[in-house]
């Protein structure tokens, strides 16, 4: 799991990483609510990000904020403070934070936090991907909906490219569908009942 730690402090920079070295997650560490933007802007965002409030430049809230207009970002955003006001827990959770801690943090109840945090990115992940295959299920499903020009003869289907193909093939490849083969009573008696009586 990749953790962004943001915090100008060096030493609750360095208490953060010591406390999540032992758990096995690749950590990134910047200064500045600019870094931490970047970061979160870039090709592979952390799942969980750590943002001190107050920090040059953007402070956590601004980060948060932004990071919410970010398409796609599904990093769970812990704001880390020494401001414990109820004001302030409001006002941070409604700038765009996930979870609020506050300094000096308890080390088991922040793993605790990564841990709900993680659980929840990992749900998101899995809902978007659900919701990515009903789309394509649901793009299929609007392909067979239209007008079909079969063969009044042959019975093929023309395809999108105007070529001539088997109704199994066709239905094969745009409607996930199997084919099984059998003879129904009619064609058997037509058919198949002709042939074994030879």
């Amino acid at each position: 799991m990749k953790i962004l730690i943001a915090d100008d402090d060096r030493f609750s920079l360095r208490l953060i990483e010591t406390v999540l070295a032992s758990d096995s997650c690749e950590l990134v560490t910047c200064s500045t609510g600019d870094e931490a933007l970047r970061v979160l802007r870039g090709p592979s965002a952390p799942e969980i990000a750590i943002l001190d409030w107050m920090m040059p430049g953007m402070n956590g809230i601004d980060v948060c904020k932004q990071a919410r207009k970010i398409a796609g970002l599904s990093t769970y955003l812990i704001l880390l403070t020494s401001r414990d006001r109820p004001e302030d827990l409001v006002e941070g959770l409604a700038g765009g934070a996930d979870d609020y801690i506050v300094k000096p943090f308890n080390e088991a109840e922040l793993r605790a936090r990564i841990v709900v945090g993680s659980r929840i990115v990992a749900l998101q992940r899995g809902l978007a991907d659900r919701v990515t295959e009903l789309e394509a299920a649901l793009l299929r499903v609007k392909q067979l909906q239209g007008l079909l020009p079969i063969c009044s003869y042959c019975k093929k289907i023309r395809n999108d490219q105007n070529y001539w193909e088997q109704v199994e093939g066709y239905l094969t490849k745009n409607a996930d569908v199997k084919f099984s083969h059998g003879i129904c009573p009619e064609c058997f008696k037509r058919f198949a009942e002709p042939e074994m009586n030879r």
